[in-house]
């Protein structure tokens, strides 16, 4: 695997459930939540831990979609997918394992991109909302990003419980 790649991939599971240095994983930082936590709504206006988790699985899918295309494709569910406001304990393990597989997959494609994909353009224009038109290389360190992002969410949230 290229040089590149591994840095990557080591950032990604840092950021999902490794030693990231911002502070706890996003999967530290989901730790201990309850069913009834998840599905909460501790604060007016704001999504629940369970939407979060929900919308986590559709960007690490749909970025891991488009890195095995190598084009911008449509979100492989809702940005903000539901999350009911019933406790539910399957439901909340199904959305964390749903989490998960999608992270293993993102982290096999991004395994399997050679160092001078990093460099592939996925659609254009720049369309933030749709994530086109940027690197893959971006998109990847987006991903970082956006996972570390919500895990600050879940982490004030937590506050709240």
């Amino acid at each position: 695997m290229p040089h590149e790649i591994n840095r990557i991939t080591d950032q990604l599971r840092r950021a999902f459930d490794g030693d990231a240095w911002s502070g706890p994983s996003l999967q530290q930082t989901l730790a201990g939540i309850t069913a009834a936590q998840a599905a909460a709504y501790p604060l007016a206006g704001v999504h629940s831990v369970g939407e979060l988790v929900r919308h986590l699985t559709t960007w690490a899918a749909t970025v891991a979609q488009r890195i095995e295309q190598r084009q911008v494709t449509s979100l492989t569910d809702e940005d903000w997918p539901a999350y009911p406001p019933e406790p539910d304990e399957a439901r909340w393990q199904q959305a964390r394992q749903e989490l998960r597989q999608a992270h293993e997959r993102l982290l096999a494609a991004t395994q399997a991109l050679a160092e001078t994909d990093l460099d592939t353009v996925l659609g254009e224009p720049d369309d933030r909302p749709e994530g086109s038109g940027v690197l893959l290389y971006v998109l990847l360190h987006g991903t970082v990003q956006h996972y570390l992002y919500h895990a600050g969410q879940v982490a004030l949230l937590r506050k709240f419980f």
